[in-house]
């Protein structure tokens, strides 16, 4: 098996966990960059994430057109994934969702911070993108290259963004990494939405982050991501 066609098994492995795990429902999606062409990433066509199969991945430039000709109906917001990839050299895959306890910090003042250690993998700042700022009324979805490009500023050199009533985008280094993040973005913000009903919320700080973060990037056998993809890739398939 190839680089390529273990690339795309992973994809479609990530499609199902993210959809098992409750991150994605009929919408979302996951990226790669491509393991030989640096300027294109993989992505399936159109179609709910639990339904993607190998033959459902297509190949696309880094400005969201078909590598190959494929004339497959494609993800509209492909942007989002492209833009991150041109600005990001060390982004090898993205998830965009709109997994549902993200939602309500993406329209409040309150911001989403990490509140316990596996959730460290998001970083210091998780900032708020909002499509109206720049190009006013929308129906909120990241559907042009220019789009993209403003978006992937609000990223800048962080982990992940959300967007406001929309949803939210993770990068990684890999795809479980990217998992990962997007797994664990859904999870920090319904236990701080529950932590702050309590009262006052003591959340991560950056000192504690990195050396998280360092812990996760070691990659030791059995730990971190690999350990939660083969959990999360065995529940995925029971389902």
């Amino acid at each position: 098996m190839t680089q390529l066609d273990e690339l795309i098994d992973d994809l479609v492995v990530a499609s199902h966990i993210l959809a098992s795990e409750g991150v994605c429902d009929a919408f979302g999606h996951v990226t790669a960059r491509h393991p030989d062409n640096p300027e294109q990433f993989l992505m399936a066509q159109a179609r709910a994430p639990e339904l993607v199969q190998h033959d459902d991945i297509m190949v696309f430039n880094l400005d969201g057109t078909s590598a190959d000709g494929d004339k497959r109906k494609p993800f509209l917001e492909r942007f989002i994934h492209g833009s991150l990839y041109a600005a990001r050299a060390d982004v090898n895959s993205v998830v965009h969702s709109h997994s549902r306890s993200v939602i309500p910090f993406s329209v409040t003042t309150g911001a989403l911070r990490p509140i316990v250690h596996s959730c460290g993998v998001l970083g210091k700042n998780i900032p708020v993108w909002d499509a109206q700022d720049v190009f006013g009324d929308t129906n909120l979805l990241i559907s042009s290259k220019e789009m993209g490009h403003d978006f992937a500023k609000t990223v800048d050199q962080g982990r992940c963004a959300l967007m406001r009533g929309h949803g939210s985008t993770v990068i990684g280094q890999s795809v479980r990494e990217a998992v990962y993040s997007a797994v664990y973005l859904e999870v920090n913000a319904q236990l701080q939405i529950t932590a702050q009903s309590l009262g006052q919320v003591k959340f991560l700080s950056d000192g504690e982050i990195d050396l998280i973060q360092s812990r996760l990037a070691d990659a030791k056998p059995g730990e971190g991501y690999d350990r939660a993809w083969e959990y999360w890739a065995r529940r995925a398939e029971a389902k």
